[in-house]
């Protein structure tokens, strides 16, 4: 397990929790400001920021690019002193007795060919910045389509809710790379696939009723239910699919694309490209006439939690699919679910039903079955 693997986990710990914290701040806007397209527009814009900062990272690292060359040239041997050379020198004999001395077991443990009958791989050639934006381009609809659906499913149920059914992408994540060839399925994930299911159909007969249930939503408790639920069923897939796409393009340790200005071409064309969005939504009845908030504090909060739950989160996340694997960063991401229970029912006083608890241990329990079946596959022998 690498640096970069480590880094990952501690970034999907962190992003669990920016992400109900800001799921709570979203459903308290909805309160007095009910336009989840205007949220998500603002959240998925925000991150046009990143843009400046990945080229003023560029030209630093140019820069230092260029010294370092220049110094290799005025000192090309980089032999700065006679000790530098015997020290050269004295190491390189090592290296050779090292090799010679373990080379049959080197041969034994390392061979050329692996176990699959693939040939070491060598790193891959990182992208351009013009495939990088042309790419961002091809799926900044569908990452805002993922960000919108949440968002209209927390307009119209619990966050515990949008959690668990939003969680349930790990289960897309799962079949959606095993079809584009990013992962592989055996007897345990499909294991997982039903107890998961079962768990999401069970949170979704569960009842859940809260002290303030009036200030969370203007809706019926049963049409509120459905709309949300199939929001976030909906915003599950999406992000599946866009977790997919993403640790595809990235390589296996991220290091074929730049995340930052991916997310800030994301930003740039969600800004320029998918504004208009908001007529044929307002149309169909499924978003509200766009009003603009009516205070200077709402105004503030808004813009706030976008930049915290938005920008800053979906860069972590986006770093913990590539540096880890897509299915082990969306399983990370079911540790909300309790998180956001606990959360609900301290903040808004929520009650649930003993179906709707056994369901959700039960959506974290499938999660946690595909998350480890690779290991007793291994041991069971069912490939």
């Amino acid at each position: 397990m690498g640096w970069r693997y480590r880094a990952g986990l501690m970034l999907i710990a962190a992003v669990v929790i920016i992400w109900v914290t800001s799921a709570e701040v979203t459903q308290g806007i909805f309160v007095d400001y009910k336009q989840p397209f205007a949220v998500t527009y603002l959240g998925a814009s925000l991150m046009v920021i990143y843009l400046p900062i990945a080229f003023i990272k560029d030209c630093i690292y140019n820069f230092l690019k260029r010294r370092s060359r220049k110094g290799a040239i005025d000192d090309p041997c980089g032999l700065g002193s006679p000790l530098k050379y015997i020290e050269m020198e004295l190491q390189g004999s090592l290296n050779r007795k090292d090799s010679e001395a373990n080379l049959a077991e080197h041969e034994e443990t390392n061979p050329l060919v692996s176990e699959n009958g693939d040939a070491s791989r060598k790193p891959e050639k990182p992208v351009t910045t013009k495939e990088i934006a042309t790419y961002g381009f091809y799926v900044a609809p569908l990452w805002f389509v993922t960000e919108y659906l949440s968002n209209a499913a927390l307009a119209r149920t619990s966050v515990a809710s949008t959690t668990v059914l939003s969680s349930t992408s790990g289960l897309f994540t799962l079949f959606i790379g095993a079809f584009l060839g990013q992962d592989s399925l055996n007897v345990a994930k499909v294991v997982a696939v039903f107890v998961s299911m079962a768990g999401v159909a069970m949170t979704t007969l569960g009842t859940t009723w809260a002290t303030d249930e009036t200030e969370l939503s203007n809706s019926s408790n049963s049409e509120r239910t459905l709309v949300g639920d199939l929001f976030g069923i909906m915003s599950a897939m999406s992000y599946g699919l866009f977790t997919v796409l993403l640790k595809k393009f990235s390589g296996e340790e991220g290091e074929r694309v730049d995340v930052q200005k991916l997310f800030g071409y994301i930003g740039l064309f969600t800004l320029v490209a998918l504004w208009w969005l908001i007529w044929p939504l307002t149309a169909s009845g499924i978003e509200p006439k766009f009003t603009v908030p009516h205070s200077a504090k709402l105004d503030e909060v808004v813009i706030a939690n976008g930049f915290v739950g938005s920008v800053l989160s979906d860069y972590f996340w986006a770093l913990s699919v590539v540096w880890t694997t897509p299915l082990v960063a969306t399983l990370g991401m079911s540790l909300t679910i309790p998180i956001a229970m606990v959360a609900d029912m301290l903040i808004h006083g929520r009650h649930y039903s003993a179906v709707y608890i056994l369901g959700s241990v039960q959506v974290f329990v499938g999660f946690v079955i595909a998350n480890i079946s690779d290991r007793f596959s291994k041991k069971l022998g069912c490939l």
